[in-house]
């Protein structure tokens, strides 16, 4: 075919299946998951992922993208790649490892997702990994000299406590009593949403090991603390600046799990007989102050707002990824939204749930499909979070199960 031939390219629309996800569990030595391996983790959401939709044959996948933010020991090895063999999946189908730190699992959605739109797949399964007991963040890296020598970033850069104790430096409005608030209704909500069966289907049961004591079942997040009360949020220690504001009750923890999806284009998941839980608008990536790193997904939604066309007033759900309850409200702050309002992580966040990093993405995305299948007087969501090293992460939504008539 001569170039004159060749007709443009049209864009396909990409629509989120399914999502799934491990129980979250502590890290550490006591944790659920303290004696079981990452990559085994991430097998069992891929494996759970083709067993609830026995319409998509597995030689139809046609990329793994698993992200893991310490890719080292079993996190390592080009995750989605092995994952994809343990799995069970066609030697055929390729895979492969991303790291944007907590964005991990989001950046595997939109990479794959922009692949599926240009037309180099059809399906792809994304999603990531932290077993932050057995890989703390940054275990093994090596930072250059010059970050600090040259005062490219600040010294508190890479303590991603001390970036939301700037935070609240940088605006004092946003006080600890906001933050603790924040964070009961966190711990609050999702008590709620599990009790309804909200949160729990979602979940895959894993098996665990223990030296000591033999073979378990993980069915349920281990990091929630239902006996939450504000009297006792205000009495925690603040380890990252004496009499600071930032405490283990109004950030997330350190946690361990695995998530993953199903994406596709709209005409494969009509052609296969898969059900479309909401459909890809747009997403937007941007950097900020390291330092400040929690800011990051005001203009990161900023971006992803102009470039769709729409306005933070369209948006009738938001998954808010929770790493600190300071960096939620910034967000909220910036656009004029209430602390409490009842459009913001309905069913809690990562502050109840945990946040096992590279993970956290899929997570949101796999609670808003949720939200919108009982919601379908809500056209669109965001799912939007703060990243490591100064950045942000928003994707934009819709709702397949939208009754309203196009405009």
């Amino acid at each position: 075919m001569s170039s004159e031939e060749r007709r443009p390219r049209a864009l396909r629309e990409v629509v989120f299946v399914d999502g799934v996800r491990t129980p979250f569990g502590k890290a550490g030595p006591k944790g659920l998951y303290a004696e079981t391996r990452a990559d085994d983790l991430v097998v069992r959401v891929i494996r759970e992922l083709l067993r609830r939709n026995p319409a998509l044959p597995a030689e139809r996948v046609d990329e793994v993208a698993i992200a893991a933010t310490t890719q080292i020991g079993d996190q390592g090895l080009t995750i989605g790649r092995t994952a994809a063999l343990l799995a069970g999946l066609p030697k055929s189908v390729p895979g492969y490892a991303i790291d944007r730190m907590c964005a991990g699992a989001m950046t595997a959605v939109t990479t794959t997702a922009s692949g599926i739109a240009f037309g180099a797949y059809d399906v792809a399964i994304a999603g990531g990994v932290e077993h932050m007991g057995r890989h703390p963040m940054g275990e093994g890296a090596d930072p250059n000299p010059r970050f600090f020598s040259e005062k490219i970033v600040d010294g508190s850069a890479l303590v991603m406590g001390s970036t939301a104790e700037n935070l609240h430096d940088r605006f004092p409005h946003l006080t600890k009593e906001r933050a603790d608030a924040f964070a009961l209704a966190s711990q609050q909500k999702y008590a709620k949403a599990v009790a309804n069966g909200q949160i729990g289907p979602e979940l895959v049961t894993v098996s665990t090991r223990s030296a000591e004591q033999g073979w378990g079942l993980a069915t349920a997040d281990e990091p929630p603390r239902p006996g939450t009360t504000l009297e006792g949020l205000a009495t925690l220690k603040t380890p990252f600046r004496p009499h600071g504001n930032v405490t283990a009750g109004n950030a997330a923890g350190l946690n361990d799990g695995a998530t993953g999806c199903i994406l596709a284009a709209e005409e494969t998941a009509e052609e296969l007989g898969l059900t479309a839980g909401m459909r890809l608008v747009g997403y937007g990536f941007a950097g900020v102050e390291p330092e400040v790193m929690g800011v990051g997904p005001v203009p990161s939604t900023e971006r992803a707002l102009a470039r769709t066309g729409l306005s933070i007033s369209d948006i009738g759900l938001f998954e808010l990824n929770e790493a600190f309850a300071v960096q939620v409200l910034a967000f909220l702050d910036h656009f004029g939204i209430a602390d409490d309002d009842e459009r913001v992580n309905p069913w809690g966040g990562a502050i109840a749930v945990g946040h096992p990093l590279a993970s956290s993405g899929v997570r949101l995305m796999t609670q808003l499909s949720r939200q919108f299948a009982e919601r379908p007087d809500v056209r669109y969501g965001l799912t939007a979070m703060c990243v490591g090293l100064g950045m942000g992460a928003t994707v934009i939504w819709e709702n397949t199960n939208w009754e309203g008539s196009a405009t």
